[in-house]
């Protein structure tokens, strides 16, 4: 289950409130478009600025309207232990097929805090669980040593690798057999033909076929195919960083009409400066272009 294209899907807002209807629609959406999981309540969700009920609120409609046909991997993090534990649990609850949980933030634990936290969690609640080292939003890395570690704990299933670095990747993989998942859409490819075995996806909310055919490509070992895609892809994969993660997806998604053009602050939307750019690279896709119409000067 934990291999392929996962979206680290958006959580569309209407009035500063959790969008029901556009987030069915984008569930929807994904498994027509051979996305093989969906992730809610992550980075790209705007996980840091929900309510607790509204974390559950999104948790509850991307189950409900995937569940029997894609999995579902909750985001359950937190920079608290006992804040993680409570998400999980409702992860568990609802009926994720499993947990993405993040090294604890701002707090910056030592690899022993991290050992302890990940271990907690996972000895407490009966669920798959996915760890998620990105440390350019947390502070801190969870070393490899650590999640080989964390990889003796039998419902500890996967990481996701958002550190940026093949060698961080390469010493895990030497050190144990734990499922690897991108965390950077860039380094799908280079990840993957060093043994990872998928994504955890910005671009994918907006191009859900071309990044699973990438990544289907890489998985079966025709690596000619994934090259040609992911270089099609490479200038979007980082146009959807120009600005902080989650800004420029959700105004590629604004400008297609799939959601409404609205962050919860302190996140915004784009610039002027950049929109520009955005607007030229989703251009240049023939599956989008047609639908930007109404942007062309």
């Amino acid at each position: 289950m934990y291999q392929g294209s996962f979206v680290a899907i958006v959580t569309p807002f209407s009035d500063n409130r959790v969008d029901e209807e556009a987030l069915r629609r984008l569930v929807r959406f994904h498994i027509d478009n051979g996305t093989n999981g969906i992730v809610p309540c992550g980075t790209t969700g705007e996980s840091a600025t929900l309510s607790y009920e509204e974390h559950f609120q999104v948790i509850d409609i991307v189950i409900d309207e995937a569940k029997g046909k894609v999995p579902v991997i909750a985001g359950a993090g937190s920079n608290s232990t006992s804040e993680t534990l409570m998400f999980t649990e409702h992860a568990k609850k609802a009926g994720a097929d499993g947990a993405l949980l993040i090294t604890p933030y701002y707090n910056k634990p030592t690899q022993e805090g991290l050992y302890l936290h990940f271990k907690k969690v996972a000895e407490s609640v009966d669920i798959p669980v996915v760890l998620y080292n990105v440390p350019g939003r947390t502070g801190v890395s969870i070393s490899p040593e650590t999640v080989a570690r964390l990889s003796e704990i039998p419902t500890i299933v996967a990481i996701k690798e958002a550190s940026g670095s093949l060698d961080q990747v390469s010493q895990i993989l030497k050190l144990c057999k734990i499922t690897v998942l991108s965390g950077d859409d860039s380094l799908t490819l280079p990840m993957m033909s060093i043994g990872a075995k998928g994504v955890i996806s910005v671009l994918a909310n907006v191009l859900p076929g071309r990044v699973s055919s990438l990544v289907q490509s890489a998985l079966a070992g025709d690596f000619q195919t994934a090259s040609k895609i992911h270089y099609e892809l490479f200038d979007l994969f980082k146009v959807m960083f120009i600005e902080t993660n989650p800004i420029p997806v959700k105004s590629s998604l604004a400008f297609l009409n799939m959601i409404k053009p609205e962050l919860r602050l302190p996140m915004t939307f784009i610039t002027e400066s950049n929109k520009y750019k955005l607007l030229k690279e989703l251009a240049k896709s023939p599956e989008l272009a047609s639908k930007l119409e109404c942007y062309k000067e």
